[in-house]
């Protein structure tokens, strides 16, 4: 029997360790939380070692006999003695009830609150939580990696276009709606062309070029997401198109060294008038001289979550005498949860959009696609350049799609990767694959 300790940080990946040292066969005996991540004990054939035999002592259980009447000899006669005692003290104090007779005996005999075993239960009570997330986190795996084990030998052509969609970056939850929609269809080559159309469909695009709609457009997300390079690409396109008589740059962002020196040099460029917003000012206020400008572009701080000078900015933003359209400007070469995170600190303001920028720098199309279908956020623009403003597009659902396809990777992802990621679907019920 081989039994050995593994560390990682989280369930999914001390199992795969657990695969990858001891294969398939070994049993998990052990899971604990620990500083870092989790731990987990592991054993190969392993067996429950038997009990061993008890085997007779006669002495000592002569020994423990005696020990035993000594007990109750001695329980009978404390127990006689104070009988005795009691009746001689009704016979001196004359019959009196009990709790007046000896109210210490009788607050004796109720049973004292230990304040002191709260925090032990508390200390207990997270033990068992923690313990039971392990197992929860060990059934997911376990559950994710049957589930897909499974539909391989039951549907594989189902099984292949989950590979293809992984390959493509694209979100578990948003490939198993979309796997639903092919799942009658039995030709290989038609399950693909029509799921992508599926695709083509749900990715949201402006009826009207938002520079053409005109009005107050501001462009908001964190740091290196590209809004200042983005917002002189429109600045330059509308100025080309319309001349710059009726457009207008704003600047919120007094944070970053140099970002109103930028904004500054491109107003002169562009022979385009530039207003700075220090942190305090009315945003209101500061509009009110451009109402007659037909585009206001307003570029803004990339401020972390936790700022509280990130609140004031999006309250600026979402008020009433601002009536802004706000786009949230993500760059394709994020991770994941980079992207989540900035739709949900930027979402305060109202999002009327997104614009999708570093399309050129990206390894997939799949997680801010994946993004931007899920919480349904029109794509207004696309940049994959540096160039201003040649590298500035007009999205079309299906040229995204295409570009996503060109851009998947080279190689099927792993089984243990589909293994985590019917794992991760497991997290709710209602959403299961397969």
């Amino acid at each position: 029997m081989q039994v050995k300790r593994f560390f990682a940080a989280d369930m999914r990946q001390a199992m795969k360790l657990v695969r990858d040292e001891l294969g398939a066969d070994a049993a998990i005996i052990g899971n604990r939380r620990v500083a870092g991540g989790v731990e987990l004990t592991a054993a190969l054939d392993y067996q429950l070692p038997p009990e061993p035999a008890r085997q007779p002592n006669p002495a000592l259980e002569a020994e423990l006999r005696k020990t035993q009447a000594k007990i109750a000899s001695a329980h009978a006669e404390l127990t006689t003695r104070a009988q005795s005692d009691a009746g001689k003290d009704r016979q001196l104090l004359g019959a009196q009830p009990e709790a007046k007779a000896d109210p210490l005996a009788a607050a004796l005999r109720q049973k004292p609150v230990a304040p002191a075993a709260a925090p032990a239960d508390n200390r207990a009570l997270e033990a068992m939580r923690s313990e039971l997330n392990g197992l929860r986190e060990l059934i997911e795996v376990q559950l994710g990696s049957i589930a897909w084990g499974q539909l391989q030998n039951r549907r594989p052509q189902q099984a292949s276009l989950w590979r293809r969609l992984q390959r493509m970056g694209l979100p578990a939850e948003l490939a198993r709606v979309l796997l639903e929609k092919v799942s009658s269809v039995q030709e290989p080559r038609q399950a693909w062309r029509m799921l992508l159309a599926h695709l083509s469909h749900a990715i949201k695009t402006p009826q009207a070029e938002p520079l053409e709609e005109g009005g107050v457009i501001a462009l908001v997300g964190p740091a290196g997401m590209g809004k200042t390079t983005t917002l002189a690409k429109m600045a330059a396109r509308y100025v080309l198109k319309y001349g710059a008589q009726n457009i207008a740059l704003v600047s919120m962002d007094s944070y970053r060294i140099g970002a109103q020196e930028q904004l500054k040099t491109l107003g002169r460029i562009l022979n385009v008038s530039v207003t700075m917003v220090d942190p305090g000012q009315s945003l209101t206020q500061a509009l009110a001289p451009l109402a007659r400008k037909r585009v206001v572009l307003i570029d803004t701080a990339g401020l972390p979550a936790s700022d509280p000078a990130l609140r004031m900015q999006l309250e600026s933003l979402a008020g009433r005498g601002v009536k802004a359209r706000n786009y949230l400007v993500l760059a394709a070469t994020s991770q994941s949860q980079v992207l989540k995170s900035a739709y949900h600190s930027y979402k305060r303001c109202g999002l009327a959009g997104c614009i999708l920028t570093k399309l050129d720098e990206a390894g997939s199309l799949g997680e801010v696609l994946g993004l931007a279908i899920g919480h349904h956020l029109p794509v207004a623009y696309l940049a994959d350049g540096p160039r201003i403003p040649d590298d500035l597009h007009v999205p079309r659902s299906h040229q995204l799609v295409s570009r996503a396809v060109s851009l998947q990777a080279p190689e099927d992802p792993s089984e243990e990767a589909m293994a985590d990621m019917f794992a991760g679907l497991y997290h709710n019920p209602a959403r299961r694959a397969g």
